[in-house]
Formats: C-alpha cells, structure tokens, sequence
C-alpha cells in the first residue's frame, strides 16, 4: 500500500527562494507547503538587481511584468558613477541601457547573445511581497505558512517527518512529505539537520586561486574554522526627499566614493542604502545616531528618515555538500556571496529553477537515480565560479580603495590632478562586475551526469563575454522568430525537442513516452534558429539548457532511449 502523505514537498524557507521554488512547482502542478518564520516578507533591502537570465525565468513563470510594475522605471538607465562626493566631482562612469533601451536593442539584434529579458532593478523588500502575492492570489497547488519555521527533520527510505513551530504560539506540528526543500537561508536548519560544513573564505583569499572558470574543490572543507573574517561593513538603509543632492549625476543605479562608501539607488525616487567599511572611520560609527554617520560620510546634513542600519560581514560560503536523500537545498543556503556582481540572489534563482523540474520529475515518477546528484553537480559548479568572480570584483574594489588619494577631497590643483588620476585608473579597470555576461547567462553544465556531452573540442567558456552556442549543457540561446514572438516562448513545460529540418525524430519521441518523460516536438522552419542550433536536433530541458544535439535521432529505439535515460538521469545506459 502506498503511504499517505501530507504533501509532495516542504519547502523551508518563504525569502525569495522559497517563493520562486513555490512558484517553479505551482508551473509544474505540484503540490508544496511553504514554510517561513517570519510573520512576513524581509524589511532588510537586500539586492538591487534582478539578472537578465532572472528575469527570463520569471517571464517562463509568468511574473515579470508584475515584478516591473514596481521596479524602477523601464526608461531609467542603469549608470554606476564614482565620485568624491554625492554632489561633488564625478570621477568616472560606466553606463548601460535602460530596460526599454536594451528591449529595442535586442530585437534589433536579434542575435542570440543577450538574454530574453534585460535585467531590473528592484530591491528585494520589494521583490518578495509581489511573489508572495501572486502565489496567494493564483495557486492551486502550494500552500503558503508564514508565522512557522522548520525545526526539525527526519528522513527515510520513503519521505521526510518535519516538524515545524509556530513563531508566535510556540505550537509544533509535523508534517509527512515526499521531499524537502531547504531554501532557508545561511543559518539553514535543514542544512544543520543534514550536518552539512559550508566553508567561508575572504576576497583575498579568493584571489589566490588557480582556474578561475572551473574551480570547484578547491576550498572543499576548506580553510579551517579559524580563518580570518572579512572586514565588516556597516549598511545605512533610508528615505530623503533630497533627490538634487544624489541625482547630481543624472539616475545613479550605484553612487560611490573610491575612499569610502556606495550608495545604491534603490526606486530612484527618495530611497538609498549605503554601505561602508566601519573601520576607515574609527569612533564614528560606534554609538553614533545613523543620521550622524550619513551627515559625516556626506559632508553636510540633509532631511533624512533611517529605515534599518546595521553592521554585516561580507561572506563567500559554499556548502560541501546540496543534499542527500530526500532533503536538497537552495541558494543562501549553499552559497553566500559578497553583493559585488549580484550573484546572490541570481544564482539561488537558477538553483530553484533547476531544483524544481528535478522535485516535479521525482514525484511524478520519472526521474532517474541520478537526477539529484545532477543538480548537486550543475549548481554547486555554478556557486564555486560565481563566488570566485565574487571575491574578484571585490577586490578590485579594494585596489581602488588603497590606490585613492589622501586629498581626494581638498580643494586646488593638487587635489584636482589626483582626482583625475584615481578616475582614469578606475575607468581603466573597467567595470567586470556589471558587465560579466558569461557568468550572467554562460554558465554551462560540463560535468553533469544528466547531459550527453559531445567529443571536440568545446566553445569558450569565459567570463566576461557570451557566445550563443548549444554545446551540450549550455543555456539554449533565444532569438525572435519570424512573427516576432521569441523562441523561449514556445518551449514545453517538460523537455523541448526543437527541430530546424526535415529530420525522423519518432525514436526520441517514443522513448520518451515509454518512460513517463514529458517531451514536445517543436518544429520552426525559420533559417536564424537552424543557424543558431547548430544541429537540426536540439533536446531541451525544463529549464532551458542542452541536454542533447544531433543532426539525426540516434539510428535505434534503444540507442534513443539511451539519451533519453541519460538525461532524466537514469543509469544503465550509455548516451
């Protein structure tokens, strides 16, 4: 007799993990409770930019627009500006389009090297209640519980025992799940009931390693539980009409000093945060009103309201391990980044993306024994790059800072010049961490035990650009058809087979029905797509990568069903 469950999955954790894994498996029609804590959503303004590859997943969930409702106006652009002062001297600048700038520029392209979606700038505070909103109002598989936090698990051979608190009574209930979804965040309880180590390192240390594409275990248990920490730094969040004093520079998305403090713009209409190193100002910060601390970073006071302030140590975790058995995790708590890049909340978005058709594929039955320690493979590579590219652009930050003038801010011709020097050497060093594109959207799954990798040599795998290709375990490049709808849009909520050609694909498509996988045929006589694919074949997954190329279906039902095992992550058979 099969067991009763109370629900397919629990998900730990209601930050904005928690609600995209909600919202992943309400796409999928599967059942889920959420979980949180908290009585409700954050009120710490975490993030300020939510990636292109992001919002191309929110589209696929059909919550981007209601995301751009409330971010910054799509015609503002994104500028990041260095100065000596809000309203001193600008130093140098980087700019980028606005969302309405970059939407025009892509179709004109229309070439399969930028995401579908242009990225956008919103704070989490922001972020989170519109998701929390949308699943209250349009699910029909997911129930959400605020107000209760996970406390305990116990898993076995058939499903997890949880027990979870209420914040507010103290009462404990349990609750019987297939599988359980740890998206709670750095101090994870389901990551501590799993005895999980994550290993923390500094920007510097960081710095010191050797392939900074692939690294995965190089800090595996890594370095010991007295490493040093990073320097803190101490966040001001806080409204001010005084929109003449930070727009002195046109919309600002980051305002920074090279000696001291950035300031991220977070609506571009009377909302700020700051961050800066509590250390360069001894006796200041502590004990200090935080208006105080603004006053005396700005130069001059200004009618202002401090919303939170608080210190906080910069962080590079990953976790050794994503799981075991039935209980995985997501985002923070595998990995924590430093915000340089905005990697964080970024890359927790593709772990739930990629953790949510793997939890669907389980408990609807089809999955492989593989399948999970493909996921565990594919993101914890993902984490170990982008905390790398983490730590480097911190450090870049910290080069600018220790090549900064002691009169950066003095008056005459001295000053003037070092001025001038420290924005050409900060314009030379360009800006990375806003323009790395391959970590954005060109991260690729080399190693996977879920993809049928190819001989030859593969394409470039690099940081700072991307190159639309659909080498196996790539994202799948998106163009806009001849109708103008893009091709993003016309994938399957299970796996895709694109077609460009004439070409039997009967093999594939059966041996995916004889296993239980979900596939659509899509055929597209358009010559962009058979140029861009490169094979006339293409097998796509749920969430958007190459699983499988080839210019014909492999010659036998078996050789077929061999790929299809592959990637549901079955073994027994080779691809």
């Amino acid at each position: 007799m099969n067991e009763a469950f109370d629900i397919p999955v629990l998900i730990a954790g209601g930050g904005p993990m928690g609600l995209v894994l909600a919202l992943e498996l309400e796409y999928h029609g599967i059942g889920a409770i959420l979980v949180e804590r908290n009585l409700g959503t954050t009120r710490h303004p975490k993030m300020d930019i939510t990636s292109g590859r992001s919002m191309e997943v929110f589209r696929r969930l059909g919550v981007a627009e209601a995301l751009r409702d409330v971010a910054v106006p799509s015609d503002h652009n994104l500028s990041v500006v260095w100065c000596d002062k809000p309203d001193g001297v600008e130093l140098a600048r980087f700019d980028y389009p606005s969302v309405d700038e970059a939407r025009t520029q892509l179709k004109n392209e229309n070439s399969g090297a930028m995401a579908l979606e242009p990225s956008m700038r919103v704070s989490q505070v922001i972020l989170e209640p519109v998701l929390k909103g949308v699943l209250e109002r349009r699910s029909k598989h997911v129930e959400l519980r605020f107000g209760w936090g996970l406390t305990e698990l116990v898993q076995d051979e058939n499903g997890v025992t949880a027990k979870i608190q209420s914040t507010e009574s103290g009462e404990v209930k349990t609750i019987r799940c297939q599988y359980l979804a740890g998206c709670d965040g750095a101090n994870s309880v389901a990551r501590r009931e799993l005895g999980i180590h994550t290993n923390t390192v500094t920007p510097l240390q960081i710095l010191g390693v050797g392939d900074r594409n692939n690294l995965m275990d190089e800090y595996r248990g890594k370095p010991p539980a007295d490493a040093p920490r990073a320097p803190q730094r101490y966040m001001i969040h806080f409204k001010s009409p005084d929109r003449e004093m930070f727009e002195k520079f046109g919309y600002a998305w980051h305002l920074q000093c090279p000696r001291s403090w950035a300031i991220i713009a977070q609506d571009d209409v009377d909302t700020w945060t700051v961050h800066t190193p509590p250390e360069l100002y001894p006796g200041v910060i502590d004990d200090a009103d935080p208006k105080d601390v603004l006053f005396h970073l700005f130069g001059r006071e200004f009618e202002c309201e401090v919303l939170v302030h608080n210190r906080w140590y910069p962080r590079l975790g990953l976790a050794d391990s994503y799981g075991e058995g039935r209980v995985w995790l997501a985002g923070d708590a595998v990995h924590q980044v430093i915000p340089t890049g905005g990697y964080g909340m970024n890359s927790g978005v593709g772990d739930v993306l990629g953790l949510g058709w793997v939890l669907a594929a389980q408990v609807n039955g089809w999955a492989g024994e593989h399948l999970f320690q493909a996921y565990e493979s594919e993101r914890r590579h993902v984490a170990a790059r982008n905390r790398i590219a983490s730590g480097t652009h911190s450090g870049v930050r910290i080069k600018i800072r220790e090549a900064c003038p002691e009169n950066l801010w003095d008056e005459g011709p001295e000053a003037d010049a070092a001025r001038a020097e420290i924005g050409h050497y900060i314009q030379e060093l360009g800006n990375l961490e806003n323009e790395a594109w391959g970590i954005e959207f060109g991260y690729r799954y080399d190693d996977s035990p879920a993809i049928c990798h190819e001989g030859g040599e593969a394409p470039a795998y690099e940081w700072e650009r991307y190159e639309p290709t659909t080498w196996p375990g790539s994202r799948a490049p998106n163009v806009f058809l001849s109708d103008g709808e893009p091709l993003y849009d016309k994938f399957g909520r299970g796996f895709t087979l694109l077609s460009t050609g004439e070409v039997a694909c009967d093999h594939l498509v059966e041996a995916a029905r004889a296993v239980g996988m979900p596939l659509e045929l899509l055929v597209v006589d358009d010559p962009l797509v058979a140029q861009l694919y490169e094979r006339k074949l293409v097998l796509i997954r749920p969430d958007q990568h190459v699983a499988w190329r080839g210019n014909t279906q492999p010659e036998t039902f078996e050789n077929s069903l061999a790929v299809i095992d592959r990637v549901r992550g079955a073994t027994g058979r080779a691809a």
